[in-house]
Parts: C-alpha cells; structure tokens; sequence
C-alpha cells in the first residue's frame, strides 16, 4: 500500500507544491525562501523518516506569515491523503526530545478531529529569518487540514533555536509513531467506531 501524496497549492501569495512519502527514508527537498525554516522542516524528514519535498514562491517581502502558514495547509493536505482511512496505523504517539538546555514534548492522535494546543514561549523574536510567532501557525495550520489531534509542549529553554529544534524534532517523532503500522491491528481502525 502506497503511503504518498502530493499537494499545489497557488494563490496570489504564494504558489506551493508539497510531496510526502511517510515509508520513506528521511529525504527532503526544501525550498521554503527562509533558511532557518528549511532546516526544520528538513528535521520532520529526518526525524520522521519520511521524504519530504517543499517548494514555496511566495510573498517575503511582505514578511514569512503567507509562506509559512500555506505550508502548513498543504503538508496537512499530504498528511491527511497519504494516511487514507488511516487503517493499521498506531494512530496516538508521544515524544520529549532534548536539545541541549531545551525540552519539548508532541502528543499526537490521528483522530479526525482537528485540535490544537501551544504551550510554546521563544525567548528571541527572531529566529534566524523565522519571525517566533510563525511556527505556531505552521502546526496550527497542518492540525486543521489533517485532521489531527495535536498538543506541542516547550518544557524548557533558554536559547530560542534550541527550542524551536527541539519542538520539530519531538513532532517528527511523534508523527512518525503515530504513522506506524501496527501488525496486531491487521488492517483494522484504530477506532471502536470504525472510521477516524
């Protein structure tokens, strides 16, 4: 069973294209026009083990806010079409992971039902060419186009790239867990009613 999708997304401020292969190795292609946000999302390919390609032409004069957040719906898209209905999968999953002086925690239910918690506080304004408040619009925006259950938790930290590190990091694990099949499950939803 293919485990793939692929999203384009145009719009007159930016024009997106997202793959996503969740059997994957860890590649990744990205392209976003914000450094510091490439090498995150290079992070949810290598931490998840999932190819990942992004590719975003949008309006950065303006600033990252369009960019960022339309990415986010589309690799929600590719997440929701590349889990199909889901059957097999571990569908809840739980990650901490450290950076250094930093901690951050991702629980995760592939539910159906977008929700979204932030508990997320960055020390620095910036990040990098990353504007702070932005990567909580990326994962705002993936949890509503997934459909997923999605709580991001930055226990601790002091320096701002340690804590946005740590946070991607510990959501790839997440999703990677929560992605895994489940031989016991033979094929089955996760779900006593049947469907997520």
């Amino acid at each position: 069973m293919s485990r793939k999708a692929e999203i384009t997304r145009n719009t007159n401020e930016t024009k997106i294209s997202v793959s996503l292969d969740l059997d994957g190795s860890g590649r990744s292609d990205i392209c976003s026009g914000i450094g510091f946000f490439d090498h995150m999302l290079e992070q949810i390919a290598r931490h998840g083990m999932f190819d990942l390609t992004v590719k975003c032409d949008g309006d950065l004069h303006i600033d990252g806010h369009h960019s960022v957040e339309d990415i986010g719906i589309a690799f929600g898209q590719c997440l929701s079409q590349a889990l199909g209905n889901k059957a097999g999968v571990k569908r809840f999953a739980t990650s901490y992971v450290p950076l250094d002086e930093a901690l951050s925690r991702t629980v995760i239910d592939l539910s159906g039902r977008p929700y979204f918690v932030w508990n997320v506080e960055f020390t620095a304004p910036m990040i990098g060419e990353l504007d702070s408040q932005l990567p909580r619009e990326f994962f705002l925006a993936l949890a509503n186009n997934a459909k997923i259950t999605l709580h991001i938790d930055n226990l601790r930290g002091v320096n701002a790239h340690h804590q946005c590190e740590s946070v991607f990091k510990s959501f790839a694990r997440a999703l990677r867990g929560a992605c895994e099949v489940d031989e016991r499950l033979l094929g089955r939803v996760p779900s006593t009613k049947g469907m997520l």
